[in-house]
């Protein structure tokens, strides 16, 4: 037994030297690009937004999501930076809770907004449903509250490798083999919260992409339908890059048994821990597509940045240094 544990966790070990540098200058990127991205969509759509719509309600809560597990990114860096976790032993659980959290909610956020596609598109009779905040808002609700519930156990197990080391490390958050204590409600959750979302979503792209072939979408405006076809390919290429080969190495990393099958699996298993993060930046495509506001402020802030650009060197052309506060005043 402590034979066993001693090579688990020298394999955890290895691996965790073996990412330490790539994943310190990963998150390092992650973080600023996601706390942006994430900080100016909230604001956009939950303050800037007039007419709010289904897939607003949608947006303010894949944003408030984004943010939430960020939040957990900056410990991810000091522990990478120093293997000695700081920390006490229930905020790692807590940690490793958000890391099942957030791919469970994000996934069922991108089904509810593949749903609200196929009503625009195949069900355009229905539009005042995209218009029902309250419903969206109830089924947000629902998904949110049934995520905590099922994730809470994992609060609560106690034979953990930590207790070895005296809570000096954090080694599952890199390996979710600890996760076997529970691996009934593991898999309700991986079929709740992975399979069901997806078919969701599979269903949902094949009747859209059936009705656009038969030309069974002829009301529809043609804007509307290059918007709804951008906002499906944005969805399809994020479930694909982030959440797929997290699911499928959760799956195989809870059936598998050996140690030595088990330590093929690490590799991935931080891998697609590290493209699960990405889906923080990613979501600034859907934003873009979404929303006009979202656009204008991205827009008013590049164009703002080259007027910036233009101005300084035209004053060193001219010889004469314009302050920032001339250029803010003269903007005004």
């Amino acid at each position: 037994m402590d034979h066993s544990y001693k090579n688990e966790t020298q394999g955890l070990k290895w691996e965790f030297e073996e990412y330490r540098i790539p994943a310190l200058v990963y998150y390092s990127i992650i973080l600023p690009i996601g706390l942006l991205v994430n900080l100016t969509a909230l604001w956009v759509f939950s303050c800037t937004t007039k007419k709010r719509t289904t897939v607003t309600v949608y947006m303010i809560n894949v944003a408030l999501l984004d943010l939430i597990f960020l939040l957990s990114v900056p410990f991810r860096i000091i522990y990478y930076a120093n293997p000695n976790w700081p920390f006490e032993d229930m905020f790692c659980r807590i940690l490793v809770a958000l890391t099942v959290f957030y791919p469970s909610v994000t996934l069922w956020l991108l089904a509810f907004i593949s749903a609200d596609r196929y009503m625009a598109i195949v069900q355009p009779k229905h539009i005042k449903e995209l218009k029902n905040i309250s419903k969206a808002m109830a089924a947000c609700f629902g998904i949110w509250i049934m995520t905590i519930v099922t994730t809470t156990p994992l609060l609560l197990i106690y034979d953990l490798p930590e207790y070895k080391n005296n809570f000096t490390t954090c080694l599952k958050m890199f390996d979710f083999m600890y996760l076997k204590k529970n691996s009934i409600l593991n898999f309700a959750r991986v079929i709740f919260f992975f399979f069901v979302p997806l078919a969701i979503m599979i269903g949902c792209y094949c009747i859209i992409i059936y009705s656009l072939v038969r030309g069974k979408t002829s009301r529809l405006k043609s804007k509307a339908k290059k918007k709804s076809i951008r906002i499906i390919i944005t969805l399809i290429v994020q479930v694909l890059v982030c959440f797929v080969p997290f699911h499928i190495c959760f799956i195989l990393l809870t059936i598998h048994d050996g140690q030595d099958e088990q330590h093929n699996y690490q590799s991935w298993a931080t891998i697609s821990t590290f493209l699960m993060n990405l889906s923080t930046c990613l979501d600034v495509i859907l934003y873009y597509i979404v929303s006009k506001q979202f656009q204008a402020r991205v827009i008013s802030v590049i164009l703002y940045r080259n007027y910036l650009r233009s101005v300084r060197r035209k004053s060193v052309r001219n010889g004469s240094a314009l302050s920032l506060s001339n250029i803010n005043s003269e903007m005004m």
